[in-house]
C-alpha cells in the first residue's frame, strides 16, 4: 500500500506520502513543528521513540502521521473481526477523544479506520464497533481493560503501541493498569512513548518496555511559554471571587479557562460567577460525560465565557486561540501550573495567565518560581488588599510547602483531562470535537464516512 510522495515543502522533507500532504494542507499547516522534525523520521524507520516535548508543541501529530504511514505500508486489506492494530493509550477521556481526533483528520485520505474507548459513557458500542476490527485504537486503560476482560478486542494482529501523556498515566496511578495491558500485547511491536518530561519514572518505565528507542526532547523542563503574559495578584481567598468577577467584567472577557483545586470549588465557583451575570460551566471528574461535553462544546462556541476546571483537565483541554488563564488557586504540584497557563499562548500566539494568590499559597507560589527559575511580579489592586498575616505560615494540602506531589489528589482518578495540542505551525491535535460516546469513526479512501457509537458534540475545529 506504499505511495509515492510527489508533493513539495517542509512535510515533504520528512518523506511523508502524498496522502498525509493532502490532509495536513486541509488543516492549513505549511511547516512542522520541532517535536515533528525530530520524531517523524525515528518512527517512520521503525524505531523505538522516547519523546519529551511541551504542551502545545503538535506532538499528537508528531505520532500520528508517522503511525498511520508505518500502518499503510504494513497492512493492506481490512483488519480482522475483533482485531487491533495499533493502540493509543491516553490518561483521560477527553484526550482520547481529541487524540481520535486527529487521527482521522490526518488519515483522511488513507482507507483506515479508527475509534476510541473510554469509561463513563455505555459499553454496549464500543463492543459492537470492535467486533468489526479497528486500524486504529485510541483507549483508555481502564476501559481497555474492561472490553479486554469480556473477550471483544484481540491484539493479536497489533504492530505499534503509543503511550501518550506517560507521565501523567503514571502520576494519575494507571501504572498496573499499563503493566497488564502490556502483559497481552505482541512482544514483537514498536514502542512510541511521549510525555511532558523525562522523569526519572518515565526513563525506568522506557527501559523495561522500549527496544534501544530514540530520545528526542525538543524543550527545556517545566519552562512556559514565552508568549504568555504572566500576571500575579495577591489577595485574601475570601475576596477571591468578588475580585474575579470585577476582573471579568471590567475587562470585557469573553473567553476564560479557570482553575480551581478541588471539584466542590469549581462548582461553587461557576455558581457565583453565573450569579454576579458571567455565563459559567464547570468541569471535572465528577461530571458526566455528556455534562462535560457540553460544557466544553458551549465554551468554545461562545455560549459560557467562564469554564472552571480542576487539575484533571490541565491536560485534556484543547481550545484554539484560548486567549486567558485564571489559577483560582494555585496547584499543590509546581509542574501542573505549567500545564496550565500552556492552555493559552500556543504555537507562538499570544496568551495571559493570571494568578489569585492568598497568603497560605506564598509557598506553593515560592515552589513554582523554583520550577521557572523566575521570580514573578506580584500585585496589589486598590480595593482587594491582602490582610496582613492572613494564611501565614499554613499551606493548602495538609501543610505541602514544597509544592510536592499531593497523592491522595493524584492517584486514581481516571477522568478528566488530558491534553493535546492546539494551532501549531505545524498540525497537532486535528480536529478537536469531544463526544458524549466512545464511539468510533472510519474513512476509507477518503469517504469521510463515519460511524458515532453514541452521537456527537461538535465543538471548534482546532487547526
Amino acid at each position: 500500500m506504499s505511495q509515492t510522495t510527489t508533493s513539495g515543502g517542509p512535510f515533504a522533507d520528512l518523506k511523508l506520502i502524498d496522502p498525509l500532504l493532502r490532509a495536513i494542507n486541509d488543516q492549513g499547516y505549511d511547516k512542522p513543528t520541532p517535536i515533528q522534525i525530530k520524531a517523524i523520521p525515528p518512527v517512520l524507520a521503525g524505531r523505538d521513540l522516547l519523546a519529551a516535548a511541551q504542551t502545545g508543541s503538535g506532538k499528537t501529530a508528531g505520532f500520528a502521521l508517522p503511525l498511520l504511514q508505518r500502518m499503510n505500508e504494513l497492512y493492506s486489506g481490512k483488519p480482522r473481526p475483533g482485531r487491533v492494530r495499533a493502540l493509543i493509550l491516553t490518561p483521560t477521556r477527553e484526550l482520547a477523544a481529541q487524540v481520535e481526533e486527529s487521527i482521522h483528520a490526518c488519515g483522511k485520505y488513507l482507507p483506515m479506520t479508527s475509534a476510541v474507548v473510554f469509561g463513563g459513557v455505555g459499553i454496549q458500542p464500543q463492543i459492537a464497533r470492535l467486533k468489526r476490527g479497528v486500524d486504529v485504537l485510541v483507549a483508555t486503560p481502564g476501559r481497555l481493560l474492561d472490553l479486554h476482560g469480556q473477550g471483544v478486542v484481540d491484539f493479536a494482529d497489533l504492530s505499534i503501541l503509543v503511550l501518550d501523556e506517560a507521565d501523567r498515566m503514571l502520576d494519575m496511578g494507571f501504572i498496573h493498569d499499563i503493566r497488564r495491558i502490556l502483559k497481552v500485547l505482541p512482544e514483537d511491536r514498536q514502542n512510541l512513548m511521549f510525555s511532558a518530561t523525562f522523569a526519572p519514572e518515565i526513563r525506568e518505565l522506557a527501559a523495561k518496555y522500549l527496544n534501544d528507542p530514540q530520545s528526542v526532547d525538543v524543550s527545556p523542563k517545566f519552562t512556559a511559554a514565552e508568549t504568555v503574559e504572566q500576571r500575579v495578584l495577591r489577595v485574601d481567598q475570601s475576596r477571591k471571587a468578588e475580585l474575579l468577577s470585577r476582573l471579568a467584567s471590567e475587562g470585557d472577557w469573553k473567553q476564560v479557562l479557570i482553575f480551581t483545586r478541588t471539584k466542590h470549588g469549581a462548582n461553587r465557583l461557576a455558581r457565583k460567577l453565573e450569579g454576579d451575570g458571567i455565563s459559567s460551566a464547570a468541569i471535572h471528574g465528577n461530571k458526566s460525560q455528556s455534562a462535560r461535553t457540553k460544557a466544553l462544546a458551549d465554551f468554545k462556541r461562545g455560549a459560557v465565557r467562564a469554564l472552571v476546571a480542576t487539575d484533571i483537565a490541565a491536560r485534556g483541554l484543547d481550545i484554539e486561540q484560548l486567549p486567558r488563564v485564571v489559577n483560582f488557586e494555585l496547584p499543590n504540584v509546581p509542574e501542573d501550573y505549567v500545564h496550565r497557563i500552556g492552555r493559552t499562548g500556543r504555537a507562538g500566539a499570544s496568551g495571559k495567565a493570571v494568578s489569585l494568590v492568598a497568603g497560605d499559597e506564598v509557598g506553593l507560589l515560592k515552589a513554582i518560581e523554583r520550577v521557572l527559575r523566575r521570580d514573578l511580579d506580584h500585585e496589589i489592586l486598590p480595593g482587594f488588599e491582602p490582610t496582613p498575616g492572613e494564611g501565614a505560615g499554613k499551606t493548602p494540602g495538609g501543610g505541602n510547602r514544597g509544592g510536592g506531589r499531593n497523592q491522595q489528589q493524584r492517584g486514581g482518578s481516571r477522568g478528566g483531562g488530558g491534553r493535546a495540542p492546539g494551532r501549531s505551525s505545524g498540525p497537532s491535535a486535528g480536529g478537536n470535537r469531544s463526544r458524549s460516546g466512545g464511539g468510533a469513526r472510519s474513512s476509507s479512501g477518503g469517504s469521510g464516512n463515519r460511524s458515532g457509537a453514541s452521537g456527537s458534540s461538535r465543538g471548534y475545529r482546532s487547526r
